[in-house]
């Protein structure tokens, strides 16, 4: 069986980011992560077990080469220590199980935070392309290029309409859900080729150094939650996250996650302090247009020009849906756009709504509260119900 992943490299870029901010800060701590599938798939995932134990074994044996680590160096917010420590990185198989319980595939990684947190995308994008794999690859290729080819079509009449205060700018942001890495390859290559004057990047690092494109990520939801279990005050762990970013990065990757514990929970802790250090917000679940309405409302209070903030939106979208949010916002504010799973899985087969979120940190249970409900995930009631009376969440 042909290996899905062949270099370490292919991976989110915030992947890095968050590693690098760990690693220098919090290297002890202790992190357990856990695969979920939130649908019915047409057939049980527990039948990839083989291939998936096959695959993890293949990236276990897997190490940067000193041409990766070239190009990590010369990013510049990553630092010279953090290559040091990816040069001697490798995977530990023990860390990581993969097991079939009835019809359910489980996936558990469990050790040190700086040795696991990297497993997560690497297995969602394992799990994806062999589950499909059992399609028709033809067919689904052909439908695949029908649509992506509609849609630059639609990029290029979007065009012919008046210029707005600011540009449209979109990004590649489907690893984790693609249909397979080959056909990533073949979109973010493509949108290069055919828009550039749209398509700014992707979240991908290896396609962004093999196609000579911006690498795009800042922060996951696993950063704020990690704190959650750090020694600070529960109700303080957004704003202890956010001033460790700022002190390790000092002006890099400045666009912030806002959905951890909902957005009005992190607006109450995002002051002008951090309003004036952080470039931009990250919108992941919820109404988009009330989530940007609220951080421009946000922006306002404090007296900051929106017109130097960026919002960046990355939840569910396609084409047409960003391109109404920009018509929408886009004489207020500087706009980022991140589609993933209707990008690189666009090709008339049903995605895998698949996850790999951190559940425990140090022995404690951790929690997101997204604005979307369905998106919300913790293994321990009680905690939830008490992360919500800390932050007042209904």
């Amino acid at each position: 069986m042909s290996p899905v992943l062949t270099s370490l490299l292919e991976t989110d870029l915030y992947k890095f980011t968050m590693w690098q901010a760990m690693l220098h800060r919090h290297p002890q701590t202790r992190a357990e992560y856990t695969f979920v599938c939130r649908d019915v798939c047409p057939f049980p995932l527990a039948e990839l077990l083989p291939e998936v134990n096959e695959q993890l074994d293949h990236l276990c044996r897997l190490s940067f080469t000193p041409e990766e680590l070239d190009y990590l160096r010369g990013l510049r917010f990553i630092k010279s220590d953090f290559v040091d420590f990816l040069r001697i990185f490798r995977f530990q198989r023990e860390f990581i199980r993969a097991r079939a319980e009835g019809d359910t595939l489980h996936i558990e990684a469990r050790g040190p935070q700086v040795h696991v947190m990297a497993f997560e995308i690497h297995v969602l994008a394992i799990v994806n392309e062999l589950y499909f794999r059992r399609f028709d690859q033809a067919a689904a290729l052909a439908e695949g290029r029908r649509r992506l080819q509609a849609k630059i079509a639609s990029l290029r009449e979007f065009e012919r309409e008046p210029a707005r205060a600011h540009p449209f700018e979109f990004f590649d942001f489907g690893v984790r859900r693609r249909f397979s890495g080959a056909w990533q390859r073949e979109i973010v290559a493509t949108l290069k080729r055919e828009v550039p004057q749209f398509f700014k990047g992707t979240s991908n690092v290896l396609l962004a150094r093999d196609l000579n494109l911006v690498p795009i990520g800042t922060m996951a939801h696993e950063y704020l939650q990690t704190y959650q279990a750090l020694g600070v005050r529960l109700r303080d762990h957004q704003r202890a996250a956010l001033e460790d970013w700022v002190q390790e990065y000092r002006g890099d990757l400045g666009t912030a996650l806002t959905d951890v514990v909902g957005m009005d929970a992190f607006l109450a802790d995002f002051d002008l302090y951090f309003a004036k250090l952080f470039d931009g917000l990250r919108h992941d679940s919820g109404d988009p247009v009330a989530w940007g309405e609220k951080a421009l409302a946000h922006y306002a209070r404090l007296r900051i020009d929106a017109h130097t903030k960026r919002l960046v939106f990355s939840d569910g979208l396609d084409v047409r849906r960003a391109l109404a949010l920009y018509r929408h916002f886009a004489d207020r504010t500087q706009l980022g756009f991140g589609i993933g799973t209707l990008l690189t899985n666009d090709v008339g087969l049903t995605p895998l709504n698949i996850v790999m979120k951190l559940t425990r940190a140090n022995e404690q249970p951790v929690a997101k509260l997204s604005d979307s409900p369905g998106k919300t995930m913790c293994d321990d009631e009680t905690f939830l119900a008490y992360l919500r009376q800390v932050f007042k969440v209904k």
